[in-house]
């Protein structure tokens, strides 16, 4: 029996030492060739998952025992596997995605086996599938994309990318489940430059099947004065890399489809998109609850589409429309979602050619008006002797409001 590092450890130490880059993996993963389940568990270790994974006793580490697959059904899911003790290091490493996951390493020596030219392709920054086995599972297509998010420097093989549009075509990308899209996308809204993402699945024709109203944002022409960068789509691209500097998955999610409601617009009113902001509302939770999206991304992507327009012009508003919207996007009730949502709104404005760098006073504004309205509560006016009932609520705006006046006076003028 003996164990190897293999994967994200073995590639990002790799990385460390060609590029001198400092990535702290976070998962120590382990292949155990020449070894059954039984052995495995009368030295201590806890099986666990479908899959024959180990836990180590004293590390924590999971350790899994070499396998094979052969495809044996559509989808993610459609295969058999093969966990005998006469599976080889290199057939274990073969069933892999990508050649710089495809390296595994002596721990007791620290020799590297990279029988796939990994290392070539990690000093290339070149992303290329092991096998033709690639083409088997088409989480993989998922998979290279969220890897091209967090590599952005790496280009896809052309060979790969084929094999890509091959699983496209095949159909095999309708089999995946709404939860294994939806990690993926996650994930790679939680990298670097998750623009890279939505690129290659438009390139590969996997985005008009897991995000048809994103896809066909791509060729929509809307105003060149506010929009010097071009299409819808190509903006859309910018927004959630500037959400990916300011905030996380979440802003990145939202700023996603913060525009879908112009790819209905009619042609004729092209290149304006008059009311794509309720359209895309909508639009926006149809998508969400397709891909079982979490409560608080759906949420926020919502009000971001329909409101993000709105704070646009913040500074053009009087306090009663700013109260609104503040009452519109819950401020009162989630201080949180509201920075979310500035967030994303600022990641509109600065998604666009020559305003990457820009101020956006607008956000400002509405912190300024939250800040000076939300300490204004009904018990205020209940400890003055007012009697309870809706009247309490009336003063409760108007106090805000003159707040608001007399806080956001220089900012609003």
């Amino acid at each position: 029996m003996k164990a190897y590092l293999v994967g994200g450890i073995v590639r990002d130490k790799a990385m460390n030492a060609i590029f001198k880059k400092s990535i702290q993996s976070k998962d120590r993963d382990w292949v155990v060739i020449g070894a059954t389940p039984e052995e495995m568990i009368e030295q201590g270790f806890k099986m666990v998952g479908a899959f024959p994974v180990f836990l180590h006793p004293a590390s924590g580490d999971e350790y899994a025992l070499a396998r094979t697959e052969k495809k044996s059904g559509r989808g993610h899911i459609g295969f058999s596997v093969d966990f005998s003790p006469l599976v080889t290091l290199e057939e274990d490493l073969e069933r892999r995605d990508l050649t710089i996951n495809a390296m595994a390493e002596d721990p007791s020596t620290g020799e590297v086996i990279d029988p796939y030219g990994g290392m070539e392709d990690l000093r290339n920054h070149i992303l290329r599938h092991v096998s033709p086995a690639f083409v088997e599972d088409p989480l993989r297509v998922l998979r290279v994309a969220r890897f091209a998010a967090r590599f952005p420097e790496f280009t896809v093989a052309d060979e790969t990318m084929m094999e890509m549009q091959s699983i496209v075509d095949a159909g095999e990308i309708d089999d995946l489940t709404p939860e294994r899209v939806w990690n993926e996308i996650q994930g790679a809204f939680s990298e670097s430059k998750p623009s890279r993402l939505i690129e290659l699945l438009h390139e590969c024709g996997a985005l008009r099947v897991i995000l048809p109203e994103v896809d066909a944002l791509f060729g929509i022409p809307q105003s060149v004065e506010h929009h010097p960068e071009g299409c819808v789509g190509t903006h859309t691209l910018m927004v959630i890399d500037q959400a990916a500097r300011l905030g996380g998955s979440l802003e990145v999610w939202a700023s996603l489809l913060h525009d879908i409601g112009k790819g209905t617009t009619p042609e004729e009113e092209w290149p304006k998109h008059h009311g794509h902001e309720e359209r895309g509302a909508s639009m926006a939770k149809v998508l969400c609850e397709r891909l079982k999206v979490p409560r608080k991304y759906t949420e926020l992507a919502v009000l971001v589409a329909k409101y993000h327009f709105h704070v646009h012009v913040a500074k053009e508003m009087r306090a009663s429309s700013l109260l609104e919207l503040l009452e519109s996007v819950g401020a009162f009730r989630n201080q949180e979602q509201l920075e979310s949502f500035l967030r994303a709104c600022e990641a509109d404005h600065r998604g666009r050619t020559g305003y990457e760098n820009t101020e956006y006073p607008q956000a400002d504004l509405v912190r300024a008006a939250y800040n000076a309205a939300a300490p204004v509560q009904g018990k205020m006016f209940l400890e003055k002797g007012h009697e309870a009932g809706p009247n309490i609520g009336n003063m409760v705006k108007q106090e805000r409001i003159r707040r608001i006046k007399q806080s956001c006076k220089e900012l609003l003028e």
